[in-house]
C-alpha cells in the first residue's frame, strides 16, 4: 500500500524543490497533502497529473498522513509533535530536532542505520554538514579522522527564494548606477562577500558554524571529533563549496583516497588538474551528488589531505536529502 504524503511549507523553495524530486525519483504516493502558511492556503499546484489545492497547516492537518515532509521554519517546532501524534513520520528540515539525542540525524549515504531508532520524527542535517559528511565517509572509512577545518563558500537561495531575488535585484541595480539594498543579508551581497552566517554565538562563532561542528560529530557517532568551521556568503546563486583539511589517523594517499572517494555513494569525482577538471557550484546546481575535486596532500602535518567539495544544497542539502531518508522508511 502506497503511503499517503504531506509536504509542510510547500509553497517555498525546499517545498517545491520536495515535489519536483518525488516525482524524479517516482516515490510512491498515495494521498499528497500539500501545507502552508494561512497567507499561502487555496493556492492550486499541478503534480503528476493532479490538481492539489494548498490547505492551511493546523495541528489536524496530519490524519491519514504516513510520511510528513517538512521543509523547515517555525512549523516544525508549532506542528510535529501534531503530526506523529497523529501516526505520522516526521522527516524534518528545520534545527529544531537535530541535536535531540531521541531523534536520529541521518544522510543515507552515511549512517542509513540510525533511522531505525526514530520514534517519530528523524532530522535532516544542515545543508553544509550533508554535503562535507558525504565527502568524509570515505575519507573515514579508508584512513580514520583526527581532524577537520572547513570553510564553506555558501550561495544566496541558502537564504530562501528571498536571498536569490536580492542577489538579482542588487546587481540589476549595480548595473543601472542605482543604490543598492541590504534587507535579507546584513550587508551588499553582490559582489561581496559575507563571513557571517545566522547569528554569533559561542566563542564568536556563527550558528551555523555550531552547526557543522555538533552535527557532524552525530552522524559520525564521534562526539570528540576535532572539528573547525568558518561559513561565508557568497554571490552565488544555487550550490554550496567547501574547503575541506582532513588530517587522518592513518596515512593515506591521495591515490588512495581519489579512489574511495570514486567508489563511495553519492560522491562524483572531478580532479584532473592538467585539464582544469575541478567541481564548481555552477555545474553542481539542479543535480544530487556531493562532487570531489582539488584532492592535494597537505604538507603542513604527517597525514593532511585538502578537498574541494561542491554540492547543491536545496536538493542534496534539503529536500533529496529526506525524499532519500523517505525511501528508507519504505
Amino acid at each position: 500500500m502506497m503511503p499517503n504524503v504531506a509536504i509542510v511549507g510547500a509553497t517555498g523553495a525546499v517545498g517545491q524543490e520536495f515535489l519536483k524530486i518525488l516525482k524524479e525519483r517516482n516515490f510512491p504516493v498515495e494521498e499528497l497533502r500539500l501545507l502552508a502558511t494561512k497567507r499561502s492556503a487555496g493556492k492550486k499546484i499541478d503534480w503528476q497529473g493532479r490538481t492539489l489545492e494548498v490547505q492551511e497547516t493546523t495541528a489536524g492537518s496530519f490524519k491519514g498522513v504516513d510520511i510528513a515532509l517538512f521543509a523547515g521554519g517555525s512549523a516544525s517546532t508549532e506542528y510535529a509533535q501534531a503530526a506523529v501524534a497523529d501516526g505520522a513520520v516526521v522527516i524534518d528540515n528545520s534545527s529544531a530536532f537535530r541535536m535531540d539525542p531521541e531523534v536520529p540525524l541521518v544522510v543515507p549515504e552515511v549512517n542509513p542505520e540510525d533511522v531505525a531508532w526514530h520514534k517519530g520524527i528523524i532530522a535532516n542535517p544542515n545543508c553544509s554538514t550533508i554535503i562535507m559528511v558525504v565527502a568524509l565517509k570515505p575519507i573515514l572509512d579508508t584512513a580514520g579522522i583526527k581532524r577537520v577545518v572547513v570553510s564553506t563558500y555558501q550561495a544566496v537561495s541558502g537564504a530562501g527564494r528571498e536571498g536569490i531575488e536580492e542577489l538579482e535585484a542588487q546587481v540589476a541595480a549595480w548595473t543601472k548606477g542605482e543604490a543598492l539594498k541590504a534587507q535579507v543579508f546584513p550587508y551588499q551581497i553582490a559582489f561581496n562577500l559575507i563571513p557571517r552566517i545566522d547569528v554569533f554565538a559561542e566563542g564568536d562563532y556563527t550558528k551555523e558554524e555550531w552547526k557543522m561542528v555538533k552535527e557532524t560529530r552525530k552522524i559520525f557517532h564521534r562526539p570528540d571529533m576535532a572539528i573547525t568551521a568558518t561559513t561565508v556568503r557568497v554571490p552565488v546563486l544555487r550550490s554550496h563549496s567547501e574547503s575541506v583539511n582532513v588530517e587522518t589517523e592513518r596515512h593515506v594517499s591521495v591515490e588512495a583516497a581519489r579512489a574511495a572517494l570514486a567508489k563511495a555513494a553519492g560522491v562524483v569525482v572531478i580532479d584532473d588538474p592538467a585539464q582544469d577538471k575541478y567541481p564548481m557550484p555552477w555545474y553542481s546546481a539542479d543535480q544530487d551528488q556531493v562532487f570531489v575535486g582539488r584532492l592535494r596532500q597537505d604538507f603542513s602535518c604527517e597525514n593532511g589531505l585538502n578537498m574541494w567539495v561542491v554540492g547543491d544544497q536545496i536538493r542534496k542539502g534539503a529536500a533529496t536529502n529526506a525524499v532519500q531518508i523517505a525511501e528508507l522508511l519504505l
